[in-house]
């Protein structure tokens, strides 16, 4: 086994962890978004009915860059639940808000690799961005988990979006598809998604993007764009983004229809049978995952703390 040692960039805020706590369970990026994600989560690994009734038998999901717990909290009453992030401020509010859930203070996959080798669906939502080497950072969680598994991804897209609010929750980029399908090539997964999405959105966003690097800093609380709307404009948000749901639904393992354009990107990968790999003679390195031997000791890929952003 491989295991690529990735630097992290450790960079969010204590405001910014506290603002998500108190917003994410009404603000429509938020809520739209767990709409979406839980869409797609029943589609690739469907619940048991009969695990329903006997906790033990249900699929387990593993949100690697947890955060405070909400993503996991909108699976919990049909999966078992795992969250892991490095911080321990996170993991703290995870517990409070969230106590039936369990969440741990580490790194992936090194400190989660038992619950990746059972798991049914890994969620990595907004974490890639915050990683200098996000190939490595996939890879390793990748070689952790077993065949089958469904990896669901989101990733903030499109440079022309690139404002103080990526600045202040410490992005190295953000990513267009070629980008992004760049950072699995030669790893043994199947896509089975790939589209954008916060599409109706776009012109809405870009336009505070756009407002936010002429003054220079960001328009919401705690160095992001992240602020509550008035009730009634929240619900119509919320309704916008969540209705590309179904189009994504129908985009899953057909490629029909999927969004060109979007202020994020999402994909889910299902990990396949790995071919055994063979050594470049000049480094001695493995070719189909690109990681080298020489990072055979290094036995922790480090997950920055990363509360879901725009």
């Amino acid at each position: 086994m491989f295991w690529h040692k990735c630097e992290v960039h450790l960079c969010m805020q204590s405001e910014q962890f506290q603002l998500h706590a108190q917003i994410e369970d009404r603000h429509w990026w938020f809520v739209a978004r767990r709409r979406i994600m839980r869409q797609l989560v029943h589609k690739v690994a469907p619940p048991s009915a009969i695990a329903m009734h006997e906790y033990r038998k249900r699929l387990l999901v593993v949100d690697i860059g947890c955060g405070t717990g909400a993503n996991l909290a909108a699976l919990a009453d049909e999966y078992r639940c795992v969250g892991v992030d490095t911080s321990a401020e996170a993991i703290d509010l995870a517990h409070r808000r969230f106590p039936g859930i369990t969440c741990i203070c580490g790194s992936a996959p090194h400190d989660i690799a038992q619950w990746l080798r059972q798991a049914a669906v890994v969620l990595m939502t907004d974490v890639l961005e915050h990683v200098a080497d996000d190939r490595g950072l996939l890879a390793s969680i990748v070689e952790a988990c077993s065949p089958g598994t469904q990896i669901l991804l989101t990733v903030p897209a499109d440079m022309r979006l690139w404002s103080p609010h990526d600045e202040a929750f410490g992005h190295y980029r953000r990513y267009d598809v070629e980008k992004l399908s760049a950072v699995w090539a030669g790893l043994p997964v199947k896509a089975r998604l790939i589209s954008h999405f916060n599409t109706r959105l776009y012109p809405l966003v870009r336009a505070v993007r756009s407002v936010s690097r002429w003054r220079g800093r960001t328009s919401g609380a705690a160095n992001t764009d992240f602020s509550l709307p008035m009730r009634p404009i929240n619900s119509v948000l919320e309704a916008c983004f969540a209705g590309e749901g179904r189009r994504l639904l129908r985009a899953v393992d057909t490629g029909s229809g999927p969004y060109r354009r979007g202020v994020s990107l999402i994909a889910i990968l299902q990990r396949e049978m790995e071919t055994k790999p063979s050594l470049n003679p000049r480094v001695g390195i493995v070719t189909p995952g690109g990681i080298s031997d020489e990072n055979q000791a290094d036995l922790a890929a480090s997950v920055i703390s990363t509360p879901a952003v725009l």
